[in-house]
């Protein structure tokens, strides 16, 4: 299983120098940006813009997943809009006559949930952490009016709809005899955030706690140590063969290390040496970067991230 994974990631791996916030849509056709891709037998991923939302892209600028079952469908993300759910509903049907049994939100965010009004009209479920709902329903008039911001007449009919089914932990499945494992590892990247694992298959639907490709953003309320714990002490030991991360081409577990653990790592260390030397905030914007600088979103990110981790470690 490991050298079938190293060989798909090889190629996961070659396809990503394509990957670019400069490129077009790839799906002109299709509210999606681009066609979803099987990344292991019975397992889709409609990958996103490496880029933040826009009109042009719809809003998809993360990972819409889907597993195929003998007894139904589940899929990860609902997307940033009715049009995009539908969008991804309309593949499904082009791969399986199974229907969709279940819609799991990777966080609160606007593009993992405002989709689910167009699921729950459909009359499917929808599963997210507790920790995503309450996020959704205190700041649900802002997730909606930033959507409907840049995505303009893209917004449609768009409302916030809350998942119907939470959990704290773990919220286990088997479903055509496939065992899935919806996990809460910890605090990482955004409150609620997910990650589904398909033990018997190897594979991991990351969610944000792994990003590839592109810079990953660091919230006023996101926690990096926390993140860094999480990963080192919850995500490593599952060790899995194949990661789809919530940004970014799927890939192994090596590449989004170095994406995600690697640069809060590094950036946690050059603040971290700022402070120590007696540099302030204004100055701590600035910190040496260039290692990442290839990474699509770096002008928009590097520096409002390097502020974030001074403001966290500041007081640690």
């Amino acid at each position: 299983m490991k050298a079938i994974a190293a060989a798909c990631a090889a190629l996961c791996i070659a396809a990503t120098v394509h990957a670019s916030e400069d490129i077009a849509d790839q799906y002109p056709q299709s509210e999606l940006y681009s066609k979803p891709v099987e990344v292991i037998p019975h397992v889709f991923s409609a990958i996103g813009a490496t880029a933040p939302p826009t009109y042009e892209n719809a809003g998809h600028n993360n990972n819409l997943s889907f597993i195929v079952t003998s007894e139904g469908v589940v899929v990860v993300n609902s997307g940033a809009s009715d049009a995009l759910a539908k969008a991804l509903h309309d593949e499904i049907k082009q791969v399986t006559d199974q229907p969709v049994v279940l819609v799991i939100n990777e966080n609160g965010q606007g593009h993992a949930m405002l989709g689910n009004g167009y699921w729950r009209d459909q009359g499917v479920d929808v599963l997210a952490h507790a920790e995503a709902i309450a996020e959704t329903q205190e700041n649900s008039d802002l997730i909606l009016q930033r959507m409907r911001g840049y995505n303009k007449d893209r917004a449609g009919e768009t409302r916030v709809e809350h998942a119907n089914l939470s959990f704290e932990d773990r919220y286990g499945l088997t479903l055509g005899g496939v065992e899935m494992q919806v996990l809460h590892l910890g605090p990482a990247h955004d409150p609620g955030d997910i990650q589904v694992w398909l033990p018997e298959w190897d594979l991991l639907i990351a969610g944000d706690i792994a990003f590839h490709e592109r810079m990953l953003p660091i919230f006023p309320h996101t926690c990096t140590k926390c993140w860094i714990e999480t990963w080192q002490e919850k995500l490593e030991p599952l060790d899995p063969a194949y990661v789809i991360p919530g940004h970014g081409h799927p890939t192994n577990l090596p590449q989004v290390r170095r994406y995600t653990l690697d640069y809060l790592t590094d950036l946690r260390a050059k603040i971290g040496a700022h402070i120590e030397a007696g540099g302030d905030l204004a100055s701590a914007y600035y910190v040496d970067q260039e290692r990442w600088k290839n990474l699509d979103t770096f002008e928009e990110l590097a520096t409002k991230n390097a502020g974030r981790v001074f403001e966290e470690m500041e007081w640690e």
